[in-house]
């Protein structure tokens, strides 16, 4: 034991020399794709972003058709494993198929040129995810490595979207599971995402910068007020996911009940888009970021401004276009935290900051990511507000995700029974036995009182 309690450092010195080379090998080639389909993305959108009403009620179904049309003929060819970058790590020891890379990021910039309301970090953590883990693949390494490797293709992909290293790579650890985070997997993904944002800044990809608050002193009433707005948010979050479920519940028993060609189902979901933005301003189109500023900013937006915003991205995605969703979560969290503002009397720059990362900390579960990414955008004040915040949407919002295959690995609550290690889409969770006996113990109450 003593001859290990001396090797030991030079051990993890050496740990940490060779994560630190395959989390460079990651970031470098994830940022360089990443960076690559963003500088694609920022000149399609150049050429759709400013076209008539008109032509956009005509390019959204013409991009929901090319989008089920490129997936459904793509996927053919595919196995039957999956390509989600969650179920990669925990299922598939790191090992994600190599066909979809070419498929999904062409079919989101169909989405997101044609004006359908989605994000990209989905693409991006794709092609992150996929990269890394065809490189761990050619170098012949282990399952451990393997799926480290993806986590860092992750993170990178994270920060090269967002501009934000610490947050980027703590959300491509956190996102795997609800309630365990590998620290292991800390360091590499820090450098990955790091080196990332390095090569995407070199290549000029544009990252906003947003009003910094400074405050001499720490209010404990805005705290408390904090405490409801995070509330507040992992309502909106619920709503979202709530919505994101069952429209595309909605548009599969249309699939089937009408036995419609596959491709046909998201050109449907453009022509629904298209009746209602002769109702609904086009701002909830697309990434919507020009309205998200001006919650940031401290302007005053529609009431169910945050509500339009999930419906658009709930019939885009349900309908089977291809996006992600974590700029629709930071959207629809900034316009739902500038509307809570104003009914709590709190800033509404504050509020919308607050509320983008809660929304993000509720719907992904990822509090500790939402939280750091508070910090890197907006400062320490609303970082540290961010915190209770975060952590409260968090448990509000309770055992769903806008990830079904996240782990489960704690639940959220004692009075809830689940099973430990299962997909969260696939878990049957419910109330425990100790809950539903107090329950009953209050009726035979309320009973006996009348």
């Amino acid at each position: 034991m003593k001859g290990i309690q001396y090797v030991e450092p030079l051990v993890m010195l050496a740990t940490l020399i060779r994560l630190f080379f395959f989390a460079a090998l990651s970031g470098i080639v994830v940022g360089t794709g990443v960076t690559l389909f963003l500088k694609v993305l920022l000149f399609t959108l150049q050429q759709t972003g400013h076209i008539s009403l008109w032509m956009q009620m005509l390019l959204l179904p013409i991009g929901g058709l090319l989008n089920g049309l490129v997936l459904y003929y793509g996927n053919q060819r595919l196995s039957n494993q999956s390509d989600s970058f969650i179920a990669a790590v925990n299922l598939h020891s790191g090992i994600m198929p190599l066909k979809p890379l070419a498929i999904k990021p062409i079919a989101a910039l169909i989405t997101l040129s044609s004006g359908g309301s989605s994000g990209k970090f989905g693409p991006c953590a794709h092609i992150g995810g996929t990269v890394a883990s065809l490189f761990g693949q050619l170098l012949h390494l282990k399952p451990e490595i393997q799926k480290i490797m993806v986590v860092c293709g992750i993170s990178a992909g994270f920060s090269s979207v967002f501009g934000t290293p610490i947050a980027g790579a703590i959300f491509g650890v956190e996102v795997l599971t609800i309630g365990r985070i590998r620290h292991d997997y800390i360091f590499p993904a820090v450098v990955a995402s790091v080196i990332a944002v390095g090569i995407s800044k070199l290549a000029s990809i544009p990252y906003p910068t947003y009003t910094i608050i400074s405050s001499s002193s720490f209010s404990e009433d805005l705290f408390m007020k904090m405490i409801i707005l995070g509330i507040l948010c992992g309502i909106s979050a619920w709503i979202f996911i709530e919505l994101l479920q069952q429209i595309k519940l909605l548009f599969n028993t249309v699939q089937r009940s009408f036995h419609l060609w596959q491709p046909f189902i998201p050109f449907l979901g453009g022509v629904l888009l298209s009746i209602l933005i002769l109702i609904i301003p086009t701002d909830y189109l697309g990434l919507s970021i020009p309205i998200m500023n001006h919650a940031l900013n401290g302007d005053e937006v529609p009431y169910c401004s945050f509500l339009w915003k999930a419906l658009f991205v709930a019939i885009t995605l349900g309908s089977g276009f291809y996006g992600g969703t974590v700029t629709p979560q930071f959207v629809i969290g900034a316009l739902s935290g500038n509307v809570f503002a104003h009914l709590l009397g709190i800033s509404p720059v504050l509020g919308s900051e607050v509320g983008m990362v809660a929304v993000v900390a509720a719907a992904s579960n990822t509090p500790i990511a939402a939280i750091f990414m508070g910090y890197e955008l907006f400062g320490s004040v609303t970082g540290l507000y961010a915190v209770i915040a975060c952590i409260t949407a968090y448990i509000v919002i309770g055992h769903r995700s806008v990830y079904p295959d996240q782990l489960v690995i704690y639940k959220k609550s004692l009075w809830m029974y689940l099973h430990p290690g299962i997909e969260l889409g696939k878990e049957n969770i419910h109330f425990s036995y100790s809950l539903l006996k107090r329950i009953e113990r209050m009726r035979h109450h309320h009973r006996d009182g009348h």
